[in-house]
């Protein structure tokens, strides 16, 4: 893609194999700026599960941060291995999963302490039974086109009784323009309209790809990837954070929600 060119916004089908091609650019492209940018928020050992800031320490919805010791714990989309890092210092093992090359590399900057793995959430290459517990903060969800293939392997990996708690971007965010103000409060689209958001370069090639699902899909696709659905939480906005980030915002949070956190077990 010519460095000159700004990427076309549309609305169309994009599958498995070019939404992975497309985000994983995508990431190793951007992770310098993105850790720049949100690096501080985030914090190196911080645990935050979206831009409201909610963060595991207070919410446990891994488990009493007591039981974490011990626990082997696949993240998921892990990014710079923030989340990974939290959960070693409490004890456990965690692995730090992603896709981008690039984003592992901001992790071993900031740390060689986790296990970092490069790797597709929809091929997990690890045996069955190997984890106590799975996470992803913003990670891996969002971006596949087949959430419950990769919610299978998930299940395939943990150990039985396992937790798996995922956050996302709220499904209703989707119906509303991806603006910090005034103007994303009114409805855009059609929040029933499961088209992906794809970022296309010159020759029509996706350069980024997003994936929506209501929340009931994201309910019934965790049942059909053999969970169960033990909580689903959505962050208030604090009154500390007053950041914007993205289409994040004070003005916004405190009106609709914005992060979906889906707290799931294994039988």
């Amino acid at each position: 893609m010519s460095q000159d060119f700004e990427p076309e916004a549309t609305r169309r089908d994009a599958g498995d194999a070019e939404s992975s091609r497309a985000n994983r650019g995508w990431w190793d492209r951007n992770a310098d700026e993105y850790q720049r940018e949100h690096g501080a928020f985030l914090g190196d050992g911080r645990f935050v599960w979206g831009p409201e800031g909610l963060d595991e320490e207070e919410a446990a919805l891994l488990g009493p941060v007591a039981s974490l010791s011990g626990l082997d714990v696949l993240e998921i989309g892990a990014g710079a291995a923030q989340c990974s890092r939290w959960l070693a210092a409490r004890g456990a093992r965690p692995v730090a999963l992603d896709l981008s090359h690039r984003q592992l590399q901001h992790a071993l900057r900031i740390s060689g302490d986790v296990s970092l793995v490069e790797a597709d959430a929809g091929a997990l290459p690890f045996a069955d039974g190997s984890f106590d517990l799975a996470c992803s903060a913003y990670g891996a969800v969002p971006f596949v086109a087949d959430p419950v293939a990769v919610f299978r392997e998930v299940r395939r990996v943990l150990r039985p009784g396992g937790r798996w708690v995922f956050s996302v971007t709220h499904p209703i965010r989707w119906a509303f323009p991806d603006e910090p103000g005034p103007e994303g409060l009114s409805v855009a689209a059609s929040y029933f309209d499961r088209t992906p958001y794809v970022e296309q370069d010159e020759r029509g090639e996706a350069v980024y790809v997003e994936h929506h699902r209501t929340l009931g899909d994201r309910v019934r696709d965790v049942v059909a990837g053999g969970f169960r659905l033990v909580d689903l939480v959505e962050p208030e906005w604090p009154s500390w954070n007053v950041q914007e980030w993205g289409g994040w915002s004070p003005l916004r949070g405190n009106l609709i929600p914005g992060t979906a956190v889906f707290v799931c077990e294994r039988d």
